[in-house]
């Protein structure tokens, strides 16, 4: 996942969720405006209701991380659920938001800051485990708005990685030094 070899734990999980967000991105690069708010049954979350959702848990996890308790009193995390902006422009507006809120904490951050104590719905976290938490909470979304992408888009989809049947020649590219990791 890391684009560059480091040892620094920090360095390394800015990384992740920065791929993330560009794969989520690029995923939703693909998807018209009106399938922003398809969901494909009535217990299934739409994309702009899983953007809303991670927009607001990034809000209240991330704003004064190391100081204020990770589930803000003012999120109303049933409310992410519902009512999602109507515009791409909008949504997108929300979706950045999020994200400036986890990079503006994690970025001044060191791997000494690590063992730091955090709490989230009142609970001690080291920060490690608190950032540990949030990969895997937003990298489960972000493969929920991956697949539900290439779900509607279907026949019209582009592919994001290695494409099926292709793996052979994309390692012997990687080997020779032609292709670039995605």
């Amino acid at each position: 996942m890391a684009l560059e070899f480091t040892t620094s734990y920090v360095t390394d999980s800015i990384a992740i969720f920065r791929q993330y967000k560009k794969l989520s991105e690029a995923a939703l690069a693909q998807v018209s405006d009106e399938h922003l708010l398809t969901a494909l049954d009535d217990e299934s979350n739409s994309l702009a209701i899983i953007i809303k959702h991670m927009a607001g848990n990034m809000r209240s996890r991330w704003t004064d991380f190391l100081t204020t308790d990770g589930e803000k009193p003012d999120r109303n995390r049933d409310s992410e659920f519902e009512g999602p902006p109507a515009t791409r422009p909008e949504l997108m507006r929300l979706w950045e938001h999020g994200w400036n809120c986890l990079f503006t904490a994690l970025e001044p951050l060191n791997d000494v800051d690590l063992g730091r104590t955090v709490t989230i719905r009142s609970e001690a976290h080291s920060v490690m485990q608190a950032i540990n938490r949030q990969v895997a909470h937003y990298s489960y979304h972000c493969g929920q708005i991956v697949f539900l992408a290439k779900h509607l888009e279907s026949e019209s989809w582009k592919c994001l990685t290695v494409p099926r049947k292709q793996s052979d020649d994309f390692n012997r590219r990687v080997r020779a030094g032609e292709a670039s990791q995605r």
